[in-house]
């Protein structure tokens, strides 16, 4: 799919939907007046209409919104162990002002309101969680969707929500056996593929969902029981076009390729998740709730290809021919390409438990308790494995012809056979590494591992009252929360070195096919058996630059805050919501390595600091409750988001220049360095929020929203002038001057983010009879920003921002039969993704339109009542993931396609 395309579509569904969302909600509110007119005169004979599936969760988010007193968007369940769509982060992406970033074609983390998931926290039945990614913003593909009945988004918080993030926070809930009131049990079975097939040797391209959820009460009403266990194994395929970067040719007047690491990826994510509930409730005055959820994660990723160094390896360019200022044609000869036959393997458990408890005293009096605590483990093995035709210096060459196709691409056309294992051996083709290990590393092996592990405790009093407020709560919450990243690498010396090796025959598993990009096919082979076997001679490297990428955070936070819920008339209008705050005590600390140097030569010395910071959160939401089911809501708050961990890291990669140890200018100073900052504080903002909502029933709605943030603080990067007293000098002279320039994350600058939203839930039947069974849902945001994330370069926006933000799902269902087509689009945003060294690299990420579609049908009566079928396509229009470089789309550095993923399966309630 072009650029263009996928541009036009989506201005076609921003604006022709938002036609129709009006149409609808101006003719529908009519329409329903007289229904509930007609209604009204003849109330005789009711039926209750039992709504299931796609509807079911349509007036489930619905009645979550309408009954909420902050600002909420919501998801709820079509039926038991039934979101929306396959994935957590996927159904929320479709709500208005929220959007996904993919990972491997994957949606993974969300961005609220065009900031980045490090703004926003997410909640497990309104407790906060760790997370298994490196920092705090929760990667959601953890979480069975099949486990949850819905999810909760707050964009405006009040004051007895813990966790708050800036953004928003996300609430996910699992259901509440008493409340749900019958017994359920419900399995499910789904079977998938991908339409690109395995594009790797010895992978799979077939996989398999297994779910079952059981509700129950006993004892009368008394006690309840919520189960639930969701088993997966999805494969899921890349082919990756990945580029160095794109310096200027000969001539100096057009850009040309680098360098280029083309490869397939083939991946298999296994996942078992349990969750349990305990309800119990001997009296109407005491409840006690026992929560609990275990999620095994492991993802086992293979990357096979060539990576070519071109103009930044030396080759030259030859017969080059320019369009537009890049270099769209050419050859280079003497290539030296590097096999690469790579592996990512990620292991990691979460386990959170939460017991609740609620008394009622009497006499409007509540007492509350809430105690919990979650953990993550994990581990990560990134691995890289390098072959070619021979030790840097030797060993055959290849010339090669390319051309730049429409979408950035570079197409290569090869002389040399990279699927001959008698020619592609063991070895280091461009001596990297080689002052570590003579000849030059054969590869390299990385092993992060995490510990994430998080305490709290709330309490809490409620008075209920009369005369305009209906209660007031006072609470409060202690959490300890410590993250700990132990990194461990390893070169790979392939024993043997200095010579090449030939593949061991009982390691390959034939050829992998780079036909995508023109290459042929490449020899393939278990990495991780070869190191496994002792192929390899694991070297640790000891190089500064590994040491300081090890820390531990530690954070207690102490929140005392008091609410005031509003119920009370203003000029005859019904008002309702809250107002209160928040005072919050942080101590947080870091230890960690300061460190400096290579080899033999690296010294090092232990580091610590912290800080302890107060905040006062107030916030107000007010709802009007208008005529007709119309309501105007404002609201103001004080918000925070934590820094990244990783910028609150002690860690410091220092240099001692001895030639300027007598120097006394703090310009010319002997120190210098980058690292962490452990006394960083959060942003901070002001928020303010109005919407406008208007509802038919718990059937339909149409909002109108705008927001405005004004952020006071935002961190960057900057040079500050540091003590370096007690850093070792590695036996140099001591030098006169103690301080020098640290470049770390600051406090500084802020600016505001204001945007408006749209969105609108119709049932078509609204409209008219005749088109019973249709509906839509549509939404769509802009957000603009004067934050400047990087000062020295003001024309980069803030990270997760998309400026337009659109979704559109369509829908019919009635008499059992079920289709559903979704677009969820969103304009070009400057991304997080992986870079070198397992890193964290900024690109400008080109916007997308992601398209999934699903059809079912459900039996309700014979001898298959219960039962329903179903077919999903996910990425229907295979879009691309591209991502560029210098805000200039010409410089394509990514470009990732993931083809189409297919599922059929069955679901069955008794």
């Amino acid at each position: 799919m072009t650029t263009e395309f996928s541009r036009r579509r989506a201005w076609l569904m921003t604006g022709g939907a938002t036609g129709l969302a009006l149409a609808f909600a101006l003719g529908g509110s009519a329409h329903a007046q007289a229904t509930a007119s007609n209604a009204a005169k003849d109330d005789t004979n009711v039926e209750e209409i039992v709504v299931t599936g796609i509807r079911k969760g349509i007036e489930g988010a619905i009645t979550l919104k309408k009954s909420s007193s902050s600002i909420v968007e919501a998801v709820s369940a079509e039926d038991i162990g039934k979101l929306p769509d396959v994935s957590i982060a996927e159904s929320i992406a479709r709500l208005p002002g929220l959007t996904a970033q993919r990972l491997d074609g994957r949606a993974q983390v969300i961005s609220i309101r065009g900031l980045a998931p490090d703004f926003t926290t997410a909640l497990l039945n309104g407790r906060e969680q760790v997370s298994t990614g490196d920092n705090r913003g929760v990667e959601f593909d953890q979480y069975p969707s099949e486990l949850l009945s819905a999810v909760v988004v707050y964009k405006t918080p009040d004051a007895g929500l813990i966790g708050q993030g800036l953004a928003g926070t996300a609430d996910m809930r699992t259901v509440r056996p008493l409340a749900f009131g019958k017994r359920a049990l419900a399995v499910g079975a789904r079977y998938e593929w991908n339409d690109i097939g395995a594009l790797n040797a010895g992978t799979k391209a077939h996989g398999n969902r297994v779910s079952i959820s059981y509700i129950d009460q006993f004892m009368d009403g008394k006690l309840g029981l919520a189960l639930g266990f969701a088993h997966m194994e999805s494969p899921y395929q890349a082919e990756r076009f990945n580029s160095w970067g794109y310096p200027t040719d000969a001539s100096g007047k057009n850009l040309v390729i680098g360098g280029a690491k083309p490869y397939v990826q083939s991946s298999m994510l296994k996942r078992d998740g349990v969750m349990a509930t305990v309800e119990f409730a001997p009296t109407d005055r005491f409840t006690s709730t026992l929560d609990g959820f275990y999620s095994k994660f492991k993802n086992h990723q293979i990357q096979r290809g060539v990576e070519l160094p071109l103009v930044w390896g030396g080759v030259p360019l030859t017969n080059a021919t320019a369009s537009n200022g890049v270099v769209t044609s050419g050859a280079f000869n003497g290539v030296k390409g590097v096999v690469r036959n790579d592996g990512n393997n990620r292991d990691a458990t979460i386990k959170s438990l939460g017991w609740n408890n609620q008394f009622k005293a009497g006499d409007g009096w509540t007492l509350t308790s809430d105690l919990s605590w979650s953990k993550v483990d994990r581990t990560d093995m990134v691995l890289e494995s390098y072959s070619g035709t021979g030790r840097s210096g030797a060993g055959a060459t290849d010339n090669m012809t390319f051309n730049v196709n429409g979408d950035g691409e570079t197409i290569f056309k090869s002389t040399l056979n990279y699927a001959d294992p008698n020619t592609i051996k063991l070895t280091s083709p461009q001596g990297w590494g080689g002052d570590i290990i003579s000849g030059g590393q054969d590869g390299y092996l990385n092993q992060p591992h995490i510990v994430d592990e998080l305490k709290a405790a709330r309490f809490a009093v409620t008075r209920a009252l009369d005369d305009g407020l209906s209660s007031v709560e006072a609470g409060f919450n202690y959490s300890e929360r410590t993250k700990d990243l132990v990194n461990d690498e390893w070169f790979l010396r392939v024993k043997g070195s200095p010579a090449s090796v030939a593949i061991p025959s009982s390691a390959i598993l034939g050829s992998t096919s780079l036909a995508f990009v023109g290459l042929g096919n490449v020899v393939s082979y278990d990495p991780f058996a070869l190191v496994k076997s002792g192929a390899y001679d694991l070297v640790r490297n000891p190089n500064a630059d590994v040491l300081v990428k090890s820390w531990g955070v530690e954070e207690k936070v102490a929140v005392g805050y008091l609410k005031a819920n509003i119920d009370a008339e203003l000029g005859g209008v019904p008002v309702t919501g809250n107002f209160g705050f928040q005072l919050v005590h942080t101590d947080q600390s870091s230890t960690a390595l300061g460190a400096s140097g290579t080899g033999t030569g690296v010294i090092q010395t232990k580091l610590s600091g912290g800080k302890k910071y107060l905040d006062f959160l107030p916030s107000m939401n007010l709802q009007f409750r208008l005529p007709n089911e119309q309501s105007l809501r404002f609201a103001v708050a004080r918000t925070l988001a934590r820094p990244r961990m990783d910028q609150m890291r002690a860690s410091t990669n220092f240099g001692y220049d001895p030639s300027k140890s007598s120097s006394t200018n703090i310009n010319f100073s002997p120190w210098s360095g980058s690292g962490g900052n452990p006394a960083l504080q959060p942003w901070r903002a002001n928020a303010y929020d109005v919407s406008y909502e208007k509802y038919f029933g718990r059937q339909a709605y149409v909002s109108l929203a705008a927001f405005y943030k004004d952020l006071k603080t935002y961190v960057y990067d900057q040079s500050v002038i540091y003590d370096f007293t007690g850093f070792p000098t590695g036996g140099n002279p001591a030098p006169v001057l103690r301080q020098g320039l640290l470049t770390t994350p600051q406090n500084g600058k802020g600016g505001s983010l204001k945007g408006v939203e749209f969105a609108a839930s119709m049932p078509f039947a609204l409209l008219t009879p005749v088109l019973d069974g249709f509906g839509v849902q549509f939404s769509a945001s802009y957000t603009k920003s004067s934050i400047q994330p990087n000062p020295g370069d003001p024309s980069q926006p803030i990270p997760g921002l998309s400026k337009t933000v659109a979704n559109l799902t369509g829908y019919y269902e009635k008499n059992g039969f079920s289709f559903r087509v979704s677009d969820r689009y969103r304009s070009k945003f400057l991304g997080e993704v992986t870079g070198f060294g397992n890193g964290r690299n900024y690109r400008q990420v080109k916007g997308e339109s992601v398209v999934d579609s699903q059809i079912g049908y459900t039996f309700s009566d014979g001898p298959m009542n219960g039962l329903s079928l179903l077919v999903q396509v996910n990425n229907l229009t295979n879009e691309p993931f591209v991502t560029y470089q210098n805000n200039d789309p010409r410089q394509v550095i990514d470009y990732q396609t993931y083809g189409r993923t297919y599922l059929v399966g069955l679901n069955y309630k008794f």
